[in-house]
């Protein structure tokens, strides 16, 4: 698959453009300020910024190439024009909050938990460089626990990115945690995205849920 890969020169990226070429993928790496012609690519993907994240999907989208953003921080507004541009051109754009498989499967078991522990808070932990507070981890597994539990979030030098979801019941905690110590845990993620993102309906698709399997 031909891949242009925003943000190549990134904490992310960096990882990224190696491992997707050891997996057989074309990638051309696009940096800041540099000319984004994407003909003939097969799909775009995304580790920049939040404020340059939505331009670079949509100036996929426009050229007729499917993109998968791995970078956090969207405003509700933009993920609703970018899906409306990908419904109308008939593409798919995946948008993941976290490419951990791990991550995903905490959040599969918090959402299992909060039925008997319905009581739950959220702590995210990420290193100090992260923009967006808090991460879109934490947001997406809010939407999946009952009620608004509160988010707190850490911002310290050591750490990479971290989230625990405790629930709270009369005499006992249950605590699930997911530890993320290098950007390679996202590789398996990112992989299989690419492999099944032509799979997926067009328009917007939020997680790596659906490719996992329900």
């Amino acid at each position: 698959m031909k891949v242009a890969l925003f943000g190549h020169r990134g904490k992310v990226g960096s990882v990224l453009a190696p491992a997707l070429e050891a997996a057989g993928h074309d990638v051309r790496g696009i940096g800041p300020g540099e000319e984004a012609d994407l003909s003939g690519f097969d799909a775009a993907v995304d580790f920049t910024q939040p404020d340059a994240a939505a331009g670079n999907a949509r100036g996929a989208l426009e050229q007729g190439v499917p993109a998968i953003v791995g970078t956090s921080g969207l405003a509700g507004a933009e993920l609703e024009q970018l899906e409306a541009l990908a419904l109308d051109r008939s593409l798919q754009l995946l948008v993941v909050p976290n490419f951990a498989i791990g991550a995903v499967l905490m959040t599969r078991f918090a959402e299992a938990a909060a039925e008997y522990l319905p009581r739950a808070e959220i702590v995210e932990l990420h290193h100090e460089g992260k923009k967006d507070a808090p991460s879109g981890t934490a947001r997406a597994t809010a939407e999946r626990l009952p009620g608004e539990p509160p988010i707190h979030s850490v911002r310290l030098p050591g750490l990479v990115a971290h989230q625990e979801v405790l629930l709270g019941g009369e005499g006992q905690l249950l605590t699930i945690r997911h530890d993320t110590f290098s950007r390679e845990a996202f590789l398996p993620g990112v992989l299989l995205a690419l492999d099944r993102l032509h799979t997926l309906p067009p328009g917007l698709t939020i997680g790596l849920d659906r490719l996992l399997g329900e």
